[in-house]
């Protein structure tokens, strides 16, 4: 066997030549095989949906709302393939998902899907590098290995961290504009206006600076007009911000519903609060930054420092021994 691929190959692709075709050719025939694999017959009410579409005719919002997610529906046959099915893991990513500001319901898939496919298209260009480096050298099987598998490692793990630094960011801005936010809210409630009319408004205000967290009072003044429980749709906030801050809010807000305290004497002390936090967040981080500074000190000081104070000592004691030995 290993006479026919040197034959066929002509010794170009080194000792691990019949290893990376053999390879290559299992890809090939994994990516060719998935469509028939994973494709399912087509729901019933999808055709008639379909159906439905095209005799009214028009632009229904139904018809918008698959216009605006075209992507997420040539993927639906693929559905079982590319999202959890234990209701709990896809409750955990849609969660995860929404944290990071996508909250269509296809997000999900789309992210089980570029992780797919980001990984493939990666190992696909490892196959391609480890094809040329062996034709020009001969390979390690463990370099062989890393050539292979660290692009598609690579690729399949990138969406995941392009999420956490989404999910980091967006609570840095949350948490970063909510004593804003908490204030504007005092003072729209000391006016006169009630609290779904004070959170629309903040929203309206804080948009050009803090856009994530007027999505949420967005959110949140949408739910209230459309009847939903004022508590559900509070703690639902807290749970998509994922920032301790907002919960305690919430938890203030529910108390001061319940037992029936004013809500401006609650804000007002919950905003003060927040005011002191902040303060307290940026003394945190300046005292912290001489020790970050220490080590780039000690390595971009000291050296050049050292050279100026030592630097003549040492060429004199040098010129002395040279000329001492002669």
């Amino acid at each position: 066997m290993q006479e026919i691929f040197s034959s066929i190959l002509g010794d170009q692709l080194g000792p691990f030549g019949p290893l990376i075709v053999i390879g290559t050719l299992g890809a090939v025939l994994i990516l060719a095989a998935l469509p028939a694999l994973l494709k399912r017959k087509a729901d019933p009410m999808e055709r008639l949906r379909k159906q439905t579409q095209s005799k009214g005719g028009g632009r229904s919002p139904a018809r918008l709302r698959q216009e605006n997610s075209k992507s997420g529906a040539k993927l639906e046959k693929y559905s079982a393939f590319l999202e959890p099915q234990s209701e709990e893991e896809y409750s955990a990513a849609q969660l995860k998902m929404i944290q990071a500001g996508y909250r269509t319901k296809n997000a999900v898939r789309m992210f089980h899907f570029a992780q797919f496919a980001l990984g493939l298209g990666a190992l696909a260009i490892g196959l391609l590098l480890a094809l040329l480096k062996s034709s020009q050298q001969e390979m390690t099987p463990k370099s062989l290995i890393l050539t292979v598998l660290l692009p598609a490692c690579i690729g399949y793990m990138a969406p995941k961290y392009w999420i956490t630094r989404r999910i980091e960011s967006r609570k840095e801005e949350i948490t970063n504009g909510f004593p804003d936010a908490l204030d504007l809210m005092l003072v729209c409630v000391e006016a006169g206006q009630s609290l779904d009319q004070a959170i629309i408004r903040v929203a309206k205000e804080i948009r050009s600076g803090f856009p994530a967290l007027a999505d949420e009072f967005e959110i949140v003044s949408f739910e209230i007009k459309a009847g939903k429980d004022k508590t559900v749709v509070l703690k639902d906030m807290a749970e998509r911000c994922g920032v301790p801050d907002v919960a305690s809010f919430v938890t203030v807000l529910i108390q001061s519903q319940q037992f029936g305290t004013s809500i401006a004497d609650a804000l007002r002390i919950y905003a003060a609060e927040m005011r002191d936090k902040r303060v307290m967040r940026a003394e945190e981080a300046a005292n912290k930054l001489p020790t970050k500074m220490t080590l780039a000190t000690m390595m971009l000081t000291v050296p050049p420092l050292l050279i100026i104070l030592i630097g003549p000592s040492v060429y004199d004691i040098y010129v002395l021994l040279r000329e001492t030995k002669f």
